[in-house]
């Protein structure tokens, strides 16, 4: 069957620097086992599938895939998808917001014109990391503890382990050892840059370094705002180590905290599956 294929940079600053996103638009029909086998095949982060919402309250439906297996909720398949279907001719219930819902439950977003942006969904952990864990991240980034400023526990759908370095230069230059994590390992660190963001951020799962997170940001969002060390509004980077550019625009409305980037489709057209 042919379906309505395109693909989105995320997170970019403008240019095609972000992280691409595969967007199947017509996932209707499709069973779970295709859309693992053409998420494995496109070889990016994550594939999205919409389909048909199951709650009345939602716009759409999506289903977000890694190359491995499928994800309750991230946060780049989240603005791709939401732009694609926009892009598509997709209207909103409430013209104000857009409702989506995945596998955490529905997920609100706002378009300002510019960009789109999703409220961070609630933490399911929080907390300094466990000590297997604490093990698990010095002997992936080969550094001890005691040399890091802070570790938190980021887990929103994607099980981040939250590690907070002296600044942005330590977060570059730190060299992760994929072969210490698992499949199901999500490692983040974070760095304060004095070079025109707050932070630079960056996101390892496995043997895979992510170009720009929307998932990772929005618990380090969380974890920094609750602290009181970032300002309700602030723009992080990411994406350096892997020739990216990522720009993630935070903003903190007293109730919601928001993650917002730019999204551009780069390649339509259809697919046969």
């Amino acid at each position: 069957m042919i379906r309505r294929f395109c693909q989105v940079d995320v997170f970019g600053d403008g240019g095609i620097t972000g992280n691409p996103l595969a967007v199947v638009l017509d996932g209707d029909g499709l069973d779970p086992a295709a859309m693992q086998a053409f998420a494995t095949w496109t070889n990016l982060s994550e594939t999205t599938f919409l389909l048909r919402p199951t709650r009345p309250e939602a716009d759409y439906r999506v289903r977000i895939f890694t190359a491995t297996s499928e994800l309750p909720f991230a946060g780049h398949p989240t603005l791709g998808s939401a732009h694609a279907w926009l892009d598509t001719g997709g209207v909103p219930r409430d013209r104000g917001e857009i409702v989506q819902e995945c596998g955490v439950g529905l997920v609100r977003l706002r378009w300002d014109g510019e960009r789109l942006a999703f409220a961070a969904p609630p933490r399911r952990r929080s907390g300094p990391l466990d000590e297997a864990h604490l093990a698990l991240a010095e002997a992936a980034l080969g550094m001890p503890r005691t040399d890091w400023v802070d570790h938190e526990w980021g887990d929103n759908g994607a099980p981040w382990m939250m590690v907070e370095l002296a600044d942005a230069g330590s977060v570059r230059r730190a060299w992760v050892d994929s072969t210490q994590l698992g499949r199901h390992d999500h490692l983040g660190l974070v760095g304060r840059d004095d070079a025109g963001y707050a932070y630079e951020v960056r996101g390892v799962v496995a043997d895979l370094e992510d170009p720009v997170t929307g998932s990772l940001h929005a618990s380090v969002a969380q974890w920094l705002r609750g602290r009181g060390v970032v300002p309700a509004d602030y723009v992080a980077t990411q994406g350096s180590q892997v020739g990216r550019h990522g720009e993630v625009f935070v903003h903190d409305d007293g109730e919601e905290i928001w993650i917002g980037g730019r999204t551009l489709t780069v390649i339509s057209g259809e697919v046969r599956l």
